[in-house]
């Protein structure tokens, strides 16, 4: 069975790669991910805050609101902090493409550009096989456009590419007024790959304490639909490679994404739940399903449920709303 899919112009052994999360920031864990099967793995991010560099640009998108929870949201660190832990990151890469014989791909989490950019070349100087932009950006001013909003994802991406040679990935939320739009505009900005989609950690209120919970809610499959349909819908319609992030957490949940034409699927709420073996789990619940449809290969399966494949491409977008409305029916009589 040939599992062998391309990521980015990067050859990969299969199409499962671990996410940013704290896994992928302890070296041990990182080399259980690869003895389970991981064919590439993405570093926790490094996050804008971390990076000493122009607070006064760092203020001007700040002050559009953006409340921004990411890998870990616990940590909020002090202004004297960020230059090292930017440091401590950079050594973290070289330490991983030392110990590891997959691609290994830096993070960089924020909304501005201009402290991204040298930091970015020196990922690429640190040995980073290719970058992923994880632009957590939650606009709150009513007065902000969508387009203002669209122009900070492609300014900093077009900033990105161009100090660096390696490949850019580009992980999305889905709160676009025109997602395919969007893609299209990264696209032709130069990404590499588009990542859908970040999934954003919603605070709640604690009634009895009158406090705000910030707590981490681990990811569920259910959650894997919404990126299943955006990737079906652009598959084969942008030359540019699609992961599948959020959600994924069985073989079938796996099998779907690559059926609607991702290149790649990353996990992360499964790793945590699990731990690195799971990968093993999935990767083999993958052969077994290939097996059972005939396919040989990723590359033989993949796309063939996309919006331009499938037998019914309405399904995928508004055609097939009423009928799906008007079939649901509850499960017992109630009185």
């Amino acid at each position: 069975m040939d599992l062998s899919t391309t990521y980015m112009g990067l050859k990969l052994t299969n199409p499962l790669v671990p996410s940013a999360s704290p896994l992928t920031m302890d070296l041990d864990t990182l080399r259980k991910l690869e003895d389970a099967g991981a064919s590439a793995v993405v570093l926790g991010s490094l996050f804008e805050e971390q990076i000493a560099h122009d607070a006064e640009e760092l203020d001007h998108y700040l002050h559009y609101g953006a409340d921004r929870f990411a890998e870990s949201l616990s940590y909020f660190p002090e202004v004297q902090e960020f230059r090292l832990g930017g440091e401590e990151y950079l050594e973290h890469i070289r330490k991983a493409r030392e110990a590891l014989g997959i691609p290994v791909i830096a993070s960089l989490n924020g909304i501005s550009a201009k402290g991204w950019v040298s930091y970015a070349r020196k990922m690429e100087q640190a040995g980073a096989n290719a970058l992923e932009l994880n632009v957590y950006f939650i606009p709150t001013n009513p007065s902000l456009s969508s387009k203002d909003v669209e122009q900070v994802h492609c300014t900093i991406l077009a900033a990105v590419k161009a100090s660096v040679n390696i490949p850019v990935a580009m992980k999305l939320s889905p709160y676009f007024s025109n997602m395919a739009t969007m893609a299209k505009s990264l696209k032709d900005v130069g990404a590499d790959a588009l990542v859908m989609f970040n999934r954003f950690y919603q605070p709640n209120i604690d009634p009895e304490k009158l406090e705000i919970d910030l707590s981490v809610h681990l990811s569920h499959s259910h959650e894997c639909l919404l990126r299943l349909r955006w990737i079906a819908i652009l598959s084969g319609r942008l030359q540019v490679s699609l992961a599948a992030t959020g959600g994924i957490h069985t073989s079938g949940d796996a099998v779907k994404m690559i059926m609607a034409g991702a290149d790649v699927t990353m996990l992360c709420s499964a790793l945590l739940k699990s731990g690195p073996g799971h990968i093993q789990a999935v990767r083999e619940g993958m052969e077994s399903l290939m097996a059972k449809h005939g396919y040989n290969s990723v590359s033989e399966m993949k796309g063939v449920m996309s919006q331009r494949n499938c037998p019914e491409p309405s399904a995928y977008e508004r055609g097939n709303y009423i009928k799906a409305l008007t079939s649901y029916g509850p499960t017992s009589t109630f009185e």
